[in-house]
């Protein structure tokens, strides 16, 4: 087993007045040579977003984008034609693929958006991209982990050009919980958006992350109103 941790004030921080943002990995102006990637997760990135404001159009391509709403609503405009809203509960992946260009913006005149921006490195190269969105209900008071994001088709969760599972839990309770990852060759990044958690006795706290490798299951002890979201990611 290996173990990576970054706590959360190890981040790297940018304020640029419409948009306050920490950087679990290297992105924009923050650069850290130790901190590129875990595996295929290339950026996991906690913006908070003035009332009014928002990212303008610009483009990506050969990425998969995720993006998880923890406060406010987000407005999505992209190339292919889509407009929608996008809110807390709710989850919104882009293959980027070819090609796309999108804006993100606040919906609110008068309160901030915080959500989480996910960035994975895709399967397959120069796909068509694709936009989707779902609306996952309340996952509180579930004290379990509900995967949101998958390669499974035919599961409930939404569709990635990736052998990567993103999971979110939200717990009520204080729980010891097994995870088993989904592929023996996975590594598994952590995050904790809320609350703590103890994994081989390393004791996480709010916005903390922990890469793990070489291992098939682990072990976490979870707080009681905590929420963590994993990804469990191919490291190749």
């Amino acid at each position: 087993m290996s173990l990576i941790f970054h706590s959360a004030d190890s981040r790297g921080y940018a304020n640029h007045g419409w948009l306050e943002t920490y950087h679990t990995f290297s992105f924009a102006n923050y650069f850290n040579p130790e901190r590129m990637n875990f595996g295929v997760l290339r950026v996991l990135n906690d913006d908070k977003v003035a009332a009014g404001q928002g990212f303008g159009r610009h483009g990506h391509d050969n990425m998969e984008i995720i993006s998880i709403p923890l406060e406010g609503t987000l407005v999505h405009q992209d190339s292919l034609g889509t407009k929608r809203t996008i809110k807390k509960g709710e989850i919104q992946i882009m293959s980027a693929g070819t090609g796309i260009i999108h804006s993100e913006s606040n919906d609110s005149s008068t309160e901030s958006v915080e959500f989480l921006q996910i960035w994975i490195l895709p399967k397959h190269r120069n796909i068509a991209p694709l936009y989707d969105q779902k609306m996952f209900g309340r996952l509180e008071k579930t004290n379990t982990f509900k995967t949101i994001v998958s390669p499974d088709i035919d599961d409930e969760s939404l569709w990635i050009n990736q052998d990567a599972y993103i999971s979110i839990g939200e717990f009520t309770v204080d729980k010891e919980y097994i995870y088993t990852l989904k592929k023996p060759s996975n590594g598994l990044y952590l995050f904790i958006i809320e609350g703590s958690a103890i994994v081989e006795d390393k004791v996480l706290q709010r916005r903390d992350g922990l890469g793990i490798t070489d291992i098939s299951s682990i072990k976490l002890n979870i707080s009681k109103n905590s929420r963590i979201l994993l990804l469990d990611i191919p490291m190749n």
